[in-house]
């Protein structure tokens, strides 16, 4: 919309926070709070995203730097008509203005779309029926149902507190008439505050008329004041975003028991088990099996994949038909073939494991590049760290390790080899050999278990 100019005001300190970090980083679903009303500022398009901070300084905008954004400081907090005003300077007299929050995440692209539409008409207003209004601004109607004004809690009478429909703070109007508007503002009220609310009744004394519209659900108005409301309020995204997945083909065993934070794209079939998160940018493929307890994080799960309960996936990949866990950790920059095998307690990082390869149990893997059919003994380790720097393991095709086996990096196990179990391998092993480090078993008669005195 060429001519839609959006200020997002997020310069409030948010005091019930109780919080060193700005009340608008706090996160929602892994993003700070700002950053949703951002995303649906740009849904629509705008000439321009202005945005009013002020307690936190410099904090918000490093966080949420942008080319697309426009930042404007309100250095001392006297209300929401002064936070508008510092922004004026920003913006073109022949602008739509629409007015957002930055604590308010969940207000709805269509839902704006409209107040743009009765804003380019004279005065669009977003309200909503409460049961409690409490702490909300309440809108004055007179006997034809035609908005006279706002008045804030604070200021109003015991009447006007009765009134449910409650003014949200969103608003759309000519930038030419706001900016008139906030000229003639005046803090004669119980905070002592420029309220942008009162260019209501500014609006119905010059004969512009005020319409409101209502959005599909409260909690797209509801802001987040304190920790306990954003609690709420993440757990009703949550199963928001739950619904939209089981809508999709995806098996969630208890959507209140799941837990998505950034750009999640699941195939139909998948199966999810209790308290998984996934995080950052996850893919998971038709048919694979999620268990109880999985944290994955930016990584691709293939098709059929399974993760038992309580493995822990890092910036990695998982081919098709892999089976991983139960406390299996992928650590950044592993990559499993399709059919590969991570068992119970196993750590893979900065390593490849080769099609049907099997680390089953207590191993640790690091800057390996491991080939196809190989078989890891439990206990074997790739010793890829000599104090200084790390340095990588090649084992190729068809390898058996024995249990408690160590390779000590740089090294190569070649194709087919066996090693012995309780081996230190620091030299190439033959292709096809048995090869096996071990000093004669020794006796020591006589010898006797110290006991405690």
């Amino acid at each position: 919309m060429s001519n839609l100019t959006i200020v997002i005001l997020a310069a409030g300190q948010g005091t019930r926070m109780k919080s060193r970090l700005p009340k608008v980083l706090h996160p929602l679903a892994g993003r700070p709070l700002l950053a949703h009303v951002i995303d649906t500022a740009r849904s629509l398009k705008p000439a321009k995203i202005i945005i009013v901070y002020g307690h936190g300084g410099e904090q918000v905008p490093e966080t949420l730097a942008s080319d697309d954004l426009t930042w404007v400081e309100q250095t001392e907090q006297l209300g929401t008509g002064h936070a508008v005003e510092q922004a004026m300077a920003e913006i073109d007299d022949e602008s739509n203005l629409l007015i957002l929050y930055g604590d308010v995440p969940f207000t709805q692209t269509n839902t704006l779309a409209e107040m743009v539409r009765l804003g380019s008409e004279g005065f669009g207003l977003l309200t909503v029926h409460l049961s409690d209004p409490t702490g909300y601004g309440r809108i004055v109607r007179n006997s034809h149902g035609e908005v006279l004004r706002i008045v804030e809690e604070k200021d109003a009478s015991e009447a006007e507190r009765g009134i449910t429909e409650i003014n949200s703070g969103i608003m759309c109007t000519s930038a030419k008439l706001m900016r008139d508007w906030l000229g003639r503002l005046e803090n004669n009220n119980a905070q002592k505050e420029f309220y942008l609310t009162d260019t209501i009744a500014m609006a119905v004394a010059t004969g512009v008329p005020v319409n409101t519209a209502h959005p599909a659900m409260e909690q797209e108005v509801i802001g987040i004041n304190s920790r306990s409301q954003l609690a709420e309020l993440e757990r009703y995204y949550q199963l928001q975003l739950a619904e939209q997945l089981m809508a999709s083909g995806v098996t969630i065993i208890d959507p209140s028991r799941l837990d998505i934070r950034g750009d999640v794209q699941i195939a139909t079939d998948v199966t999810i088990d209790i308290n998984v998160i996934l995080q950052g940018n996850v893919r998971i493929e038709a048919g694979a099996s999620i268990g109880p307890n999985c944290v994955i994080i930016d990584s691709s799960i293939g098709e059929g994949a399974e993760l038992l309960p309580n493995c822990v996936i890092e910036n990695s990949s998982v081919g098709a038909g892999c089976q991983l866990g139960p406390f299996a950790r992928l650590r950044p920059g592993a990559m499993l073939s399709d059919n590969a095998k991570v068992g119970n307690f196993v750590e893979i990082k900065n390593s490849s494991i080769g099609r049907g390869s099997k680390v089953n149990h207590l191993s640790y893997i690091g800057d390996t590049s491991m080939g196809e059919g190989v078989n890891i003994g439990a206990g074997t380790i790739t010793a890829n760290y000599d104090g200084a720097n790390k340095h990588r393991t090649v084992i190729e095709d068809k390898v058996s390790t024995g249990a408690n086996s160590v390779m000590v990096a740089p090294v190569t196990i070649e194709t087919g080899a066996t090693i012995g179990a309780g081996s230190v391998i620091t030299k190439t092993a033959p292709e096809g050999q048995l090869t096996l480090t071990r000093a004669k078993q020794v006796t020591i008669e006589g010898w006797q278990r110290p006991v405690k005195k």
